[in-house]
């Protein structure tokens, strides 16, 4: 069973279909670029599915972020590792909108607790591309730095930079 988690102002929930209209408008986007986008709208049912099935499989995966207050989608947070990943990611993306609220840092923070307390990892990385200003923005915040590694998902692809959550320490 996949756990939820709650913050300040936010829920993370297990996805589903009922985030699949928020989920199919960012793969839509430019927005989507970091993350393999943009996407033609059929993807979005395979990334929700895909998100299920990686719960399934390494017992950890990908959140609903919603608001507290309204029930909004603001975008996933969540523990990422398939195949060929070096290591388990703290991995985020934000719908339209959700940018600039601290969403990010905000469900990143409970993520990283979950990742330590409940399944015992010492370490998470964040895969960011150079290019995504905002994302370095979030790991810094949360405690993570730079490794100065790269890591390429396809080997055709470009390189992403390995920035390190060290999870040994005080509380993200």
């Amino acid at each position: 069973m996949i756990p939820s988690l709650a913050t300040e102002r936010l829920h993370l929930v297990p996805p589903s279909l009922a985030h699949l209209p928020a989920e199919r408008e960012f793969l839509a986007s430019e927005r989507s670029s970091f993350v393999g986008g943009p996407a033609p709208r059929h993807k979005a049912w395979r990334v929700i599915a895909l998100h299920l099935g990686h719960w399934q499989i390494l017992g950890y995966g990908m959140w609903a972020a919603l608001e507290r207050e309204t029930g909004k989608p603001v975008g996933l947070v969540g523990i990422w590792g398939p195949e060929p990943w070096p290591m388990p990611e703290l991995a985020y993306h934000l719908y339209e909108g959700a940018e600039g609220k601290g969403y990010a840092t905000e469900a990143g923070r409970a993520v990283l607790d979950f990742a330590r307390d409940r399944l015992g990892m010492v370490e998470l990385a964040s895969m960011i591309d150079p290019a995504n200003a905002a994302s370095q923005q979030v790991a810094r915040r949360l405690g993570a730095e730079n490794t100065g590694r790269e890591f390429r998902a396809d080997p055709d692809g470009s390189a992403v930079e390995i920035w390190r959550h060290d999870l040994t320490g005080a509380r993200a």
